[in-house]
Parts: structure tokens; sequence; C-alpha cells
């Protein structure tokens, strides 16, 4: 219990996808100008890495190591992601029209989102038993939808500040990115597995 607590809070805070990996970053910037879209990519990501990591720990476990096919591993398990997201933008299309319109371009690059892929590839690398990797996945997918939300409202915020020109847009943006990564430093050190 005490292993799936510090695998938790280290995969939220500490070592962070976004801000201490540098994982997802293109969704990370594209998606958190407003609130809702963040949101909403948000709960896409926590389904995609979490079922992700839980049918490749599988298919890694069950299909591909004993059959001596380690070497499909990445195709094998970016096939799995790209189905997870094919059936997230559909079921988005149904229910949410709308949310599905905001997250536009940025819910197929789930899809290429290194950080979905480098879960499920840590996963099974650093040699997590099932529910670790499953809880190891849920905490980096909320890791990310943290950092994704605090980003966002940070953003809208900004949007109303009075501000020179030449920092407006991508500059604060990549300097709030930088200062809140560093905010996150804060964190390093306090657990290790």
């Amino acid at each position: 219990m005490e292993t799936l607590l510090s695998i938790i809070f280290i995969y939220i805070f500490v070592e962070n996808f976004v801000l201490h990996r540098f994982f997802g970053i293109c969704p990370f910037l594209g998606v958190s100008r407003k609130m809702e879209t963040a949101v909403g990519m948000s709960m896409a990501v926590v389904f995609v890495m979490t079922m992700a990591t839980l049918v490749t720990w599988l298919l890694y476990t069950f299909v591909l190591v004993p059959f001596n096919l380690g070497y499909l591993q990445i195709v094998t398990f970016i096939l799995v992601i790209a189905s997870l997201v094919q059936l997230v933008e559909t079921v988005l299309r149904k229910i949410s029209p709308t949310l599905y319109q905001g997250l536009g371009i940025f819910l197929p690059l789930i899809t290429t989102n290194c950080a979905v892929l480098a879960v499920t590839l840590l996963a099974v690398r650093m040699e997590f038993a099932f529910i670790e990797s499953i809880v190891f996945a849920l905490a980096a997918s909320i890791g990310f939808s943290l950092a994704l939300i605090i980003m966002a409202g940070i953003r809208e915020r900004l949007e109303m500040a009075n501000m020179p020109d030449v920092l407006q847009g991508s500059a604060v943006t990549l300097i709030t990115a930088g200062i809140l990564s560093i905010a996150f430093l804060g964190f390093q050190g306090m657990l290790s597995l």
C-alpha cells in the first residue's frame, strides 16, 4: 500500500510528465487556452492513459514476452493507443459535440501524444506489477491533467492582464510553463520508490 501511495504522489507532483519530463507539451500548450477544453482533454487523457496501460501491460506480459515478440512492443502499443483514441473520439462526438469541436485537432493528437506512449512503455520497463502499472498510469494522467488545468486557469487570467505586446501569446505561455515547472520542483526529494 505504501508503494502505491508513493507512486501516486511521485507521478502527480514530483515526476509530473509535463512539468518534469516534458512529455505531451503540444496538447499542454494547445488545449490550455480555455478551462472547458482543458478539463475535457484531461478526462480523455486519463481514460486513454489508464486503459492503454491496462491493455498494453496484459498484451506485453501474456502475448509478447511468452512468444518472444518483444520487438513488436512499440508497434503494438501504438495500435492500442490509436484504437482507444478512436473510441474516445466516437463517444465524445455523440455525447458532447461542443467539447468535441472545442478539442478539435488535439483529440486525435492524443494518439501521437508521447506522454501516453511513455506511460505504457515505462510501466513495463520499470517492471511494475499489474496494479502498480494501473496506479502509475492513473497518477501520471492525473499529473498531466493537473498541469493542464492549472495552466488553463493561469492563461484565462492572463487574458485580462495588462502586459507588454512582446510578452503576449506564446511568450507569456512558455514563461508561465517554466515558472510552473520550477514550482513543482519544490516536491523533489520528498519521496522515492
